[in-house]
């Protein structure tokens, strides 16, 4: 049997065919516009993910002529979705990476406290998260807050779209700020808070769980059966992490691609918490504990497009001296969107620190690769503060890539790193789910032990590793002497 993962990234949606053995038949990719109307605010049309999906799905079931028994959903979180009592898209959604909250951010960290949030959610307030975002809405445009019939995030639209299923997964909605992610079930509390009412929330379920088949309508446009499953899939990273096998109790999956995430599969709530750490379900039924960084490939894609104006990204890197890594006297700070784990700061901004008349480019560009690395390990250095221990991890997306940046990442978090054979995203552990949805599996642990398989292993080197703890100590201590500048210049 086939089945279909859709990845639905920031920039464009991937969507792959599967077989039931783990083995990716096709794929194709569709493109949509990003949008930017002021500084900081980042919004796309749902209809652009729409028409891009279905135009994907009649491509990869050659005009329905593959059969196909099920189809799920990996998304990006966070963003608002809201349609009106028609059905219609009320506005453009405000997505994950959007930076227009920060009063509402901190309104909800201060005023309300971190000590309530996280007792009703298990998390504290970030710009990114839909909660803040339904504030400023209810703020700056209550004509549209008023006309809100149902709020969803990006993935559960396509899955409306499909299904007509109003319904979300507890991964995908633990990023709201509005979901207990220890009890499951909608915060009244939260909701108050908001103005919002539990009715124009979707129902909740597992990912693995059937949300509904394809409607006749949506059969049309898209070369699917009107039999197919749909799953109700996941948030984007808890479905990269299916689809690299960080569904067992400690294991961790590090994603690179435009943001960075660190990704640490639990299977109970954690007791101990850190407020620069998500605590989110996973979408195998249990939870998760999450760092994610806004700005991560594309640090290197700015640096070297955007201000040495070339793609030859492994050209340049060629450049680098090997004996450089853990011995640059330049430092970067990644923060070219603000940051969100584990500083939680919209102001922050990226900078070089340490440069000197005989700076070269080949400096500055290893900076940006090990100031990328250096605040990921911000991030497993909060999850200790939780009490957990990583000991290895798989690493996926475009970083992943760089044999360079990934040894470098092994030797600044001084850990072994798996690569897995099959590293197509988000996309791929969403058809797993839809492969457990319709049956093929009896759970996701089952599907992960049988499909996913490692092909290389990156172990630290142990004198850069030294080295790079050196490094790691002086980087600590760039952000807090600049938190204020930065303010001060926003």
């Amino acid at each position: 049997m086939q089945y279909i993962g859709i990845d639905l990234g920031t920039s464009a949606v991937k969507l792959l065919l599967v077989d039931d053995a783990g083995a990716v038949k096709k794929s194709v990719s569709r493109e949509y516009p990003l949008r930017f109307p002021r500084p900081g605010w980042s919004e796309q049309d749902p209809e652009d993910w729409w028409n891009a999906v279905t135009d994907g799905l009649q491509e990869l079931t050659e005009n329905g002529r593959i059969p196909v028994a099920g189809v799920s959903a990996a998304g990006q979180m966070h963003g608002l979705v809201i349609l009106d009592e028609n059905d219609e898209v009320i506005r453009p959604a405000i997505l994950w990476n959007d930076g227009r909250t920060e009063e509402e951010t901190r309104w909800l960290n201060e005023t309300v406290g971190t000590a309530l949030l996280q007792a009703h959610t298990g998390n504290i307030a970030f710009a990114g998260f839909t909660a803040p975002k339904l504030l400023w809405l209810k703020k700056h445009e209550p004509e549209n807050f008023n006309k809100i019939k149902k709020i969803m995030l990006p993935k559960d639209f396509i899955t409306y779209r499909l299904t007509g299923a109003f319904v979300s997964d507890y991964s995908d909605a633990a990023g709201t700020l509005l979901l207990n992610v220890k009890e499951k079930r909608w915060s009244k509390e939260m909701c108050e808070l908001c103005g919002v009412r539990e009715t124009q929330l979707p129902a909740l379920c597992e990912s693995y769980e059937k949300a509904g088949a394809v409607k006749p309508d949506a059969a049309a446009a898209t070369g699917l059966s009107a039999k197919t499953i749909v799953a109700a899939g996941a948030g984007d990273n808890a479905g990269a992490a299916v689809g690299t096998g960080a569904v067992i109790n400690g294991r961790c999956n590090l994603s690179i691609g435009t943001s960075g995430t660190v990704f640490i599969s639990a299977d109970r709530f954690p007791e101990k918490t850190d407020p620069a750490i998500h605590n989110f379900a996973h979408a195998n039924g249990k939870f998760h504990l999450m760092g994610c960084m806004l700005s991560a490939a594309s640090c290197n894609g700015w640096f070297c497009k955007d201000v040495l104006n070339t793609s030859d990204f492994g050209g340049e890197q060629a450049k680098i001296p090997e004996d450089l890594p853990g011995r640059n006297d330049v430092y970067f700070l990644p923060y070219l969107m603000g940051e969100r784990s584990p500083i939680n700061d919209t102001f922050a901004r990226g900078c070089f620190v340490g440069l000197r008349p005989d700076t070269k480019r080949d400096a500055m560009l290893l900076a940006v690769l090990e100031g990328v690395a250096f605040a990921i390990k911000d991030n497993f250095e909060a999850v200790k503060r939780c009490g957990v221990e990583v000991s290895g991890s798989t690493l996926v997306g475009g970083g992943a890539k760089n044999p360079l940046w990934r040894q470098i990442f092994a030797d600044v978090l001084n850990l072994p790193l798996e690569l897995p054979r099959t590293e197509e995203g988000p996309g791929y552990g969403a058809a797993m789910l839809a492969m457990v949805a319709a049956g093929a599996y009896p759970t996701v642990e089952a599907c992960a032990e049988k499909l996913v398989k490692i092909r290389e292993r990156i172990l630290p080197d142990p004198e850069r590793a030294a080295l790079y703890a050196g490094r790691y100590e002086k980087f600590r201590l760039l952000y807090p002497a600049l938190k204020e500048t930065f303010r001060k210049l926003a």
